[in-house]
């Protein structure tokens, strides 16, 4: 069968160096005739699937775009549930506004994500984009949750927040807060609190003033990004530091990011930096390790070019990837809500913990009734 994306006119609108860049992999001509129908995937190696993957990006992107970016500008909280069990949707309890929050490691590049989010999905007005690590910004932290509306309307009926990046040698600091913020929820501007950060959040009191938890909402995470800079990961591991990969696993792997979702989305940002064979084979040491498929819920994004520019729409597979990713994350949000609490529920829930309390006030009095009568019979 015809591959679509390899006649030259379409050769002319995607230049396969720039956009297309998987398109001089080794096997890719392979990948070229697989019918792309229905075909076997288990019979497909894990590098054919993610070149089966990508090129699907790319068949898709031009017309996908338009048509997801509309499904994600009229979203409203709660549009992808699907009814389960007879329960109508008014007994659900969906939160007025979707919470992605993205996390990763310090300069993986989560502010640049939100950044190609604006610039993908908002189309028109003036924000305040988020600041990077790159360019004039290289000392910058993100010292605060920030909340982002990357659409960039009052309307929207989701939010991203930017998190602070954690440290490959600090893994428990990081998953007991990260633990934290998905149990107590998040809200903008919060402080993320650590050790060596005391001094600078110090330094910043003047304006933590206006920082005031109080006037902002607070938000429960509804699906979390994890997002790795694979080309550190790669370049570690080539350098036999096998830390930032062993890190990775463990925060994707983490009990607080599968209690809300059991596959966190994965985002691999990188720039310009790695070869061809170099980013498939990264993406797929790193999917073996983490234990998922090369497909399903990874996304390939190019956030920065080896110049230090953002990457904008003008890359169709890129932008389309991040509205992807996205809408992925709304569909796990929304499918992941439970029912409303009721009367019958409460009362249950109180009966329950009255008759644990009364076992244990029963089991202390039998202590002591015990320890009491060893000591009569001591006696006698």
């Amino acid at each position: 069968m015809k591959n679509q994306l390899s006649s030259s006119d379409e050769d002319d609108e995607y230049p396969p160096m720039l956009y297309c860049w998987w398109r001089s992999a080794a096997k890719f001509e392979e990948c070229s005739r697989i019918n792309v129908g229905l075909p076997n995937i288990a019979n497909l190696t894990p590098r054919l699937r993610v070149l089966r993957e990508l090129e699907r990006l790319a068949l898709i992107a031009h017309e996908g775009l338009n048509e997801l970016r509309y499904k994600l500008q009229i979203y409203r909280s709660g549009d992808f549930w699907v009814p389960t069990g007879g329960i109508k949707r008014e007994e659900m309890d969906i939160p007025p506004v979707i919470t992605i929050l993205l996390v990763g490691f310090s300069a993986s590049g989560k502010s640049s994500l939100v950044n190609l989010m604006y610039s993908v999905l908002g189309r028109t007005g003036l924000v305040p984009f988020a600041q990077t690590s790159s360019g004039s910004c290289k000392n910058y932290k993100t010292m605060y949750m920030e909340e982002h509306n990357v659409l960039r309307s009052q309307q929207s009926g989701f939010c991203v927040y930017d998190s602070m990046g954690f440290s490959y040698d600090k893994m428990g600091e990081a998953l007991e807060e990260l633990s934290s913020w998905m149990i107590d929820g998040v809200h903008h501007n919060q402080p993320c609190l650590r050790s060596e950060d005391y001094t600078l959040l110090k330094d910043d009191a003047g304006s933590s003033a206006s920082r005031s938890s109080s006037k902002f909402v607070q938000r429960r995470v509804n699906c979390a990004m994890v997002v790795v800079d694979i080309a550190e990961v790669y370049k570690a591991l080539k350098a036999g530091d096998s830390q930032p990969l062993e890190a990775t696993r463990e925060l994707f792997c983490s009990p607080a990011l599968r209690n809300c979702n059991e596959n966190p989305i994965l985002t691999l940002t990188h720039g310009d930096l790695l070869t061809t064979e170099e980013r498939i084979e990264a993406r797929l040491k790193l999917c073996e390790s983490l234990g998922i498929s090369e497909t399903n819920g990874v996304y390939d994004v190019v956030c920065l070019t080896e110049y230090g520019f953002l990457a904008d729409e003008s890359d169709p597979v890129t932008a389309y990837a991040v509205a992807e990713a996205v809408y992925r994350a709304l569909l796990i949000s929304d499918r992941g809500h439970f029912p409303k609490k009721n009367f019958k529920d409460w009362a249950v829930f109180i009966l329950s913990w009255l008759m644990t309390f009364m076992g244990i006030l029963f089991a202390f009095l039998a202590e002591i009734c015990t320890t009491l009568g060893q000591k009569k019979k001591l006696k006698h």
